[in-house]
């Protein structure tokens, strides 16, 4: 797919309309998303919690941080251990989340061809003042991902109108009331009109004929 970035600004219906088209066409799967995070990135949590862990339990024990005593007091070695374990435990969850989910914006904005460095440190930047808010900015009003063009399968952005390989229209619409309508409806959902497509996925979508005015001459 040729490069695209993200605009700067954009009209909100444009926006509203990128956000339906996204769920709409897009299926979730958390495997799938899972995999988008960098593996380096969860071996280094997973060292960072096995470093806070094993520290703060041996500093614990020594009473390094109590007088010599262990913390708190009135429970056996044991105990204290897991207390300590339990605390570090509490507080590496939502970090490592944090860390995760920094992770998998980067990856997941450089596959919807969006500038990934702007928003890691867009999400970044938010975080200490208003925690998640740069997430949820993120999560609503990311690019919807590249799709193949029904007709030559070349990558093309949710925002093309036409494809810039085969110059297929990506969004046909009925001649009678102009809503889009899809590539094999015989009938248009909104208002009825007889479209002139035969309908068959296999004779491909039959774009042209269902709105002649859409297909640029050539």
């Amino acid at each position: 797919m040729p490069g695209y970035r993200q605009p700067v600004s954009e009209p909100f219906s444009e926006k509203l309309r990128l956000i339906r088209f996204r769920m709409k066409k897009e299926t979730f799967r958390l495997s799938d998303e899972i995999h988008l995070v960098p593996r380096w990135l969860i071996a280094l949590s997973v060292a960072l919690y096995v470093v806070a862990l094993v520290t703060f339990i041996t500093l614990n024990l020594y009473g390094i941080t109590n007088d010599g005593e262990p913390w708190p007091p009135g429970y056996t070695l044991a105990q204290s251990a897991l207390i300590v374990a339990g605390i570090v435990t509490a507080i590496a969850i939502p970090v490592t989340c944090v860390l995760l989910l920094i992770g998998y914006v980067n990856r997941d904005a450089k596959r919807r061809d969006m500038n990934s460095t702007l928003w890691t440190l867009l999400v970044i930047v938010l975080m200490p003042a208003y925690l998640a808010t740069g997430f949820i900015i993120y999560f609503l009003v990311r690019e919807p991902l590249p799709y193949a063009c029904p007709h030559c399968t070349a990558l093309v952005s949710a925002r093309f109108n036409y494809c810039p390989t085969c110059d297929y229209t990506l969004h046909p619409t009925c001649p009678q009331c102009r809503r889009e309508v899809k590539y094999v409806d015989r009938y248009c959902p909104y208002c009825g009109y007889t479209l002139k497509g035969t309908g068959s996925q296999e004779a491909g979508p039959p774009v042209a004929e269902l709105e002649p005015e859409t297909r640029r001459s050539t």
